[in-house]
């Protein structure tokens, strides 16, 4: 929505009203030295009583402000139309590092998961930052993203809100010194949610489901480990962002619950891509894109004996993560401690 779209709300609906449906509103008018005003009278109605000579300390005039605040709101309130009607992704191919064409046509729709693999160093992640940025033949791949079956606008490339895409990376550094609970406030208020007390409480408990090492609300996000921190942003996005598009880099580097993980994020109709090594994530997917030399090389549609496979593999990885949590909590593994997985 444009900042117009919002003049008559904000003309008519006391300033009271206009900060309960958009909390984010508060944080402009505290920058204005507009908190504390009279929140029963229109935001026009509150700029009649206020000194000229502070207003002109911004170089605003009434009728600026009012702009600017609506502005403001266009800015930070949720796309409408884009992000909440997605029905599908499309990945058209473009070259490998040779320039080997990629023949692929790929259409992902909402609650799929597709998984891509290949050798390190192969172009798993390239393939990551061309859907982030809904590539048009203008990255060193020359692929293309299509949205619905459709080039995606520049606004909808571009906007700083409402994005598309969420990217979930290796590498998780939060800089700002906040507590857990600080810091899924602070995400829920800016995403405009609605009843967000108790969406935060949601999060904060799906979070420590998916982590090995409980943390609390009141543990400062700079003291998160690794796979706390996946676990975190995890469960905000999937249940704070509007994001529908979901990519992951190697979630099996992460330490936390990855077949929850998926499930919670395939729970809430994402579009889920992950790059990874992990053969129990990979046969997981729907399909899996193998990357070689830069390259799509093909995609392969997870088969019913692939299927039967998985359980096998879920119970060497499930014997596997008993034998993990045995020596972190002191223990000594012995050979008869060992499942025997050999075939009979």
């Amino acid at each position: 929505m444009k900042a117009l779209d919002y003049a008559a709300e904000v003309s008519a609906v006391p300033l009271g009203d206009i900060l309960r449906r958009y909390p984010l509103a508060a944080d402009y008018l505290a920058n204005m030295r507009l908190d504390g005003v009279d929140e029963t009278k229109t935001l026009p109605e509150v700029l009649e009583d206020v000194d000229e000579d502070m207003l002109e300390e911004f170089g605003l005039d009434r009728e600026e402000v009012i702009f600017h605040f609506c502005a403001f709101l266009a800015a930070f309130s949720p796309v409408k139309g884009s992000v909440e009607t997605i029905s599908s992704i499309t990945i058209l191919g473009g070259r490998d590092k040779a320039g080997k064409p990629e023949m692929v046509e790929l259409t992902i729709p909402p609650g799929e998961v597709v998984s891509i693999v290949g050798p390190t160093g192969s172009g798993k992640s390239r393939l990551l930052e061309d859907i982030e940025c809904l590539a048009q033949r203008d990255t060193p791949t020359a692929r293309q993203i299509l949205i619905n079956g459709s080039v995606p606008d520049l606004d909808t490339r571009f906007s700083a809100g409402g994005k598309l895409v969420a990217q979930l990376s290796q590498n998780m550094n939060f800089v700002m010194d906040l507590t857990v609970q600080e810091f899924l406030e602070m995400h829920a208020k800016s995403r405009m949610i609605s009843e967000s007390a108790a969406v935060v409480k949601k999060c904060f408990a799906v979070a420590n489901s998916l982590a090995g090492e409980k943390f609390t609300l009141d543990t400062k996000v700079t003291q998160l480990s690794g796979g706390q921190s996946r676990s975190l942003m995890i469960a905000d996005t999937a249940l704070l962002s509007s994001s529908p598009i979901i990519l992951i880099d190697e979630l099996e580097n992460a330490g936390i619950d990855r077949r929850e993980a998926i499930k919670l994020l395939v729970g809430n109709e994402k579009i889920v891509l992950m790059s990874t090594h992990d053969p129990l994530l990979a046969l997981r997917a729907d399909k899996r894109v193998v990357i070689r030399n830069g390259g799509i090389a093909k995609v392969i549609e997870t088969t019913a004996e692939e299927e039967e496979a998985l359980h096998r593999i879920e119970a060497i990885d499930s014997a596997l993560l008993d034998i993990r949590n045995q020596l972190r909590g002191g223990g000594v593994v012995t050979k008869e401690s060992i499942p025997d997985f050999q075939e009979r």
